[in-house]
């Protein structure tokens, strides 16, 4: 039983008018997996007393009968006061005191720390003793001295490690890592490291493995500065080695440590032993899967009866969320309690991503765990979310602590996942100054003292609980019609730099826009000293890729394979790819079946970007006699594009467009009529302007 327990209790007894999870987290700041936890704490005195148990109805309303009133009979007076430790929690944080000193504490100082009695430590020791002894340590009695523990420090920082709920929102809640965690500016600096190292060296860490090598730079660094340093390891060459290194080169200059091999040595033990994902930038699958996407996107429509398939960042989230489920080494398991949260929470949306999961599962050759199809829940709900969004639009400041690499990379991800107009990025120290109806909201870093504007603090990393948190809190603002009505003024950013070069670059010069626009990029990220991401530059407009040089009219093919052959010749010809791509497009359609007919009568035969591939582009040729795929009611094909992809994200937003295009009445009817490689240009620049207002 704690304060806030019984404070809750009060507030539920107190009035009979609905209360929902998000207002209690909003009026006790904390997040709403706590409310949930502090609600089954009320329901187990509950059923003590032997009264009805406290329910959650739609929208997260806590549902109570009209016994509820009757435990506050039960409670004591100290009940508002007292904050007790259970058993397990006082045998860890005991632990942590014992593991950590600086020589010897006695158990006198641990009763202190712990605000319990020195028989409740003495009562409990032997299991302390029980639980150290479990990281490979000892603890030792010392007359008139205390206790001490032996043990190498390695075995110390294992340990610490192992007391860690890597769960985000664990990290906030749970009174035993708050002994052992750095500072939220020092945990974030940390993570920021370890995200530009997983780019710098292509090894990308599951979100679990991040977490805990994050942590463990915490632990590592907390440890170092109170003269703890590693002891000497034997030097074993793992692949790790390097990446450990750059890593803790930054570590050290940022947090003013003296790194020593044996720290690097010890680091790329655990490196090596953390969960990776491929490379995603390079996945040779990545075309496939995002057809997939766009398939299960189109299904989750028709099932929930809501219209996402307009929506771009939806699709590239879920693609790129995908590839990363394909490519984990083993499936996910790690059950994190936000998702479930939302899932609980989203019983219509969960069964509809269930319905439709099979196709998915067919391409993954196995089944999806509980957690993997949590996390497209959540994905699917963002994008409901955004959705509604579309139709208020939120001004949002972000304030940030640790300078413009940081906001920038906080930048870049917010805009993934809201429809927000970012208006400003300002120092956390200059939000003091922000004045009412600058803004409708401030999503902050750090906690903000006197910002006269509503503001919320997330990680710069943005995990899966600050989209909730953030989500929560929109839902607020909308329910209370706290926002503007400004006109909106696209926010000065590296991408929409990068975003007006690139329209005059394959305006001009189609055929270079690609290698020039990776250039530029680069050149961009390192002016802005922002998010690596940048520099992979700028995802082209269908029309783009197909200006009147790439399409040529009324070719004559016997068959589908002269047809794929025919519609790559110009990209040939170009250097846009090698002749082996053909080779690959057509062992692709005869192992896989016709699945790039993307609709009656168009084909978009592409390969993976490791079969030839030189540069993005597309082309299209229309057949002056149509030929069969083999794709039953699709056939038979007039129009056929060629696609040549060099990563994941170039030909994204083209291949996003021209698929909505293909459901718009008229587009290929218009493509028949035309005279013209430049008539046929025309009518695809204009179709596509047409599907992006929509």
């Amino acid at each position: 039983m704690n304060k806030r327990i019984v404070s809750i209790i009060r507030k539920l007894s107190k009035t009979e008018q609905e209360i929902s999870l998000t207002e209690l987290a909003e009026e006790f700041r904390i997040s709403q997996r706590s409310v949930r936890n502090d609600l089954n704490a009320i329901n187990d005195l509950l059923i003590g007393q032997g009264l009805a148990n406290l329910k959650l109805g739609r929208g997260g309303k806590v549902l109570r009968e009209s016994d509820f009133a009757e435990i506050l009979e039960s409670l004591d007076e100290k009940d508002f006061y007292d904050y007790k430790l259970s058993k397990e929690e006082r045998k860890k944080i005991a632990s942590v005191l014992l593991v950590t000193a600086q020589g010897y504490i006695t158990l006198s100082e641990i009763a202190d720390h712990m605000a319990v009695s020195r028989a409740t430590v003495i009562n409990d020791l032997d299991e302390i003793k029980a639980y150290i002894h479990t990281g490979n340590l000892e603890v030792r009695s010392h007359p008139n001295k205390g206790l001490s523990v032996e043990g190498t420090e390695s075995d110390r920082r294992v340990f610490l490690l192992s007391l860690v709920n890597y769960s985000p929102d664990a990290a906030r809640e749970d009174v035993v890592q708050k002994q052992i965690a750095v500072d939220e500016e020092r945990s974030a600096l940390l993570g920021k490291i370890l995200y530009e190292q997983e780019h710098a060296h292509e090894c990308f860490l599951s979100d679990s493995s991040f977490r805990k090598i994050q942590i463990y730079l915490g632990i590592m660094a907390k440890r170092m500065a109170q003269g703890c340093y590693m002891e000497p390891r034997h030097r074993k060459d793992n692949s790790k080695h390097t990446m450990a290194e750059d890593i803790l080169k930054y570590v050290g200059q940022y947090c003013a440590l003296e790194i020593n091999e044996d720290e690097i040595q010890f680091l790329s033990e655990l490196l090596t032993f953390g969960r990776y994902m491929k490379q995603k930038h390079s996945d040779p699958d990545s075309v496939k899967i995002q057809m997939l996407t766009r398939q299960f996107i189109e299904k989750i429509s028709q099932t929930t009866e809501i219209l996402l398939t307009q929506d771009y960042d939806f699709f590239e989230n879920l693609s790129k969320h995908l590839e990363s489920t394909f490519a984990l080494a083993a499936p996910l398991n790690d059950r994190n309690p936000v998702i479930d949260s939302v899932v609980e929470e989203n019983p219509r949306i969960l069964e509809a991503v269930q319905k439709n999961l099979p196709m998915i599962e067919s391409y993954a050759g196995r089944k999806l765990t509980e957690a993997e199809t949590g996390y497209i829940v959540v994905h699917l709900c963002a994008a409901i979310e955004r959705k509604k969004n579309q139709e208020i639009s939120f001004r949002v400041i972000v304030a940030c602590h640790a300078g413009i690499g940081t906001s920038q990379l906080l930048l870049e991800r917010l805009k993934k996942h809201f429809n927000f107009r970012i208006t400003d990025i300002v120092s956390s120290h200059e939000a003091g100054n922000l004045k009412a109806g600058q803004a409708d909201l401030v999503i902050s870093t750090v906690p903000l003292k006197h910002c006269e504007i509503e503001n919320i603090v997330v990680s710069p990393l943005l995990g899966d609980e600050d989209y909730i948190e953030i989500g929560n809190k929109v839902d607020q603002l909308r329910a209370r019609e706290v926002f503007t009505d400004t006109p909106e003024t696209e926010a000065k950013t590296p991408e929409t730099l990068l975003n007006a070069i690139g329209t005059i670059l394959y305006d001009k010069v189609p055929d270079e826009a690609g290698a020039l626009m990776t250039e530029i990029g680069k050149k961009v990220a390192d002016f802005f000293q922002t998010d690596p991401v940048v520099a992979e530059g700028y995802s082209p407009a269908l029309s783009q890729l197909l200006p009147a040089s790439h399409i040529q009219l009324d070719i004559e093919c016997e068959n589908w394979q002269q047809a794929v052959r025919k519609s790559a010749r110009k990209l040939l010809e170009l250097g846009y790819i090698e002749e082996t791509y053909m080779d690959a497009m057509i062992h692709n359609i005869e192992e896989n079946g016709p699945y790039i007919v993307l609709t009656k009568g168009f084909a978009l035969p592409h390969e993976g970007i490791d079969k030839g591939v030189y540069k993005t582009g597309l082309n299209l040729i229309r057949l002056s006699r149509p030929v069969n795929f083999d794709a039953e009611e699709y056939d038979p094909v007039e129009f056929v594009c060629c696609m040549s992809a060099t990563d994941h994200k170039t030909h994204l937003r083209a291949f996003f467009n021209l698929v909505n295009m293909l459901k718009e009445p008229g587009f290929l009817q218009a493509l028949r009529e035309c005279q013209t490689a430049e008539e046929a240009a025309e009518v695809i620049q204009q179709y596509e302007v047409k599907t992006d207002k929509n």
